[in-house]
């Protein structure tokens, strides 16, 4: 994809756990939608962000742990390479793990543009995981710390036991309804939340900064 008059600055951020026994190359191979979609001939090519005071993607393998801090510019066709990263990590994934993508629309200005001129923002979250359950368990947990931060508000943490129990039910439920022979893991648990999944309003996202 060439950059010239790309409509969005696309930022792709998350850590991904993965396995003990993955290789880099299994990684350049998982992420090569991405850095071949920025017109890269390798990951290590395409590794650096458009950015410099951003991180970009790297291995940190004392961790084993992926990390994204990457912006490339791009269309919507971006979300196809999306699908396919996410397929492959799938694949690596030790635990599961969300990714944030935020495509910032290069035409609009905040400052100095039509204020009823509303921009082309978006903001996605992907979640990668070795097995469904993995996956949910992190929905659930991006969930409850949404919902308790919005709430706390209004109520003391304490009284919010009630909503959490019910948010477990339903992706219990969910997970319920998903498994019917064959078994996938075990069910998502109650326990600490994860990163705030974030969205629109109050103006554009902040790009994360290291």
């Amino acid at each position: 994809m060439s950059s010239y008059n790309a409509p969005f600055e696309i930022h792709v951020h998350g850590d991904v756990p993965l396995r003990a026994d993955v290789s880099f190359a299994q990684i350049q191979d998982a992420l090569k939608p991405i850095w071949q979609y920025a017109g890269a001939k390798s990951l290590v090519d395409a590794a650096a962000s458009s950015y410099e005071e951003e991180p970009g993607i790297r291995f940190e393998q004392k961790e084993h742990v992926l990390q994204m801090c990457w912006t490339v510019a791009g269309d919507e066709d971006f979300r196809h390479a999306l699908d396919e990263m996410c397929m492959s990590l799938n694949e690596l994934a030790e635990r599961g793990a969300a990714i944030e993508v935020t495509f910032y629309d290069t035409d609009y200005d905040e400052e100095e543009g039509d204020p009823e001129e509303e921009s082309r923002d978006d903001f996605v979250m992907l979640f990668v995981g070795p097995n469904p359950a993995a996956i949910m368990q992190v929905q659930r947990d991006l969930l409850v710390e949404d919902v308790v931060h919005l709430m706390e508000r209004h109520f003391e943490g304490a009284e919010l036991g009630g909503v959490v129990a019910e948010i477990d039910r339903l992706f219990s439920d969910r997970f319920d309804a998903l498994v019917s022979s064959l078994e996938i893991g075990k069910r998502p648990r109650g326990g600490s939340g994860g990163p705030g999944a974030g969205g629109h309003g109050g103006g554009r996202r902040p790009r994360h900064l290291h």
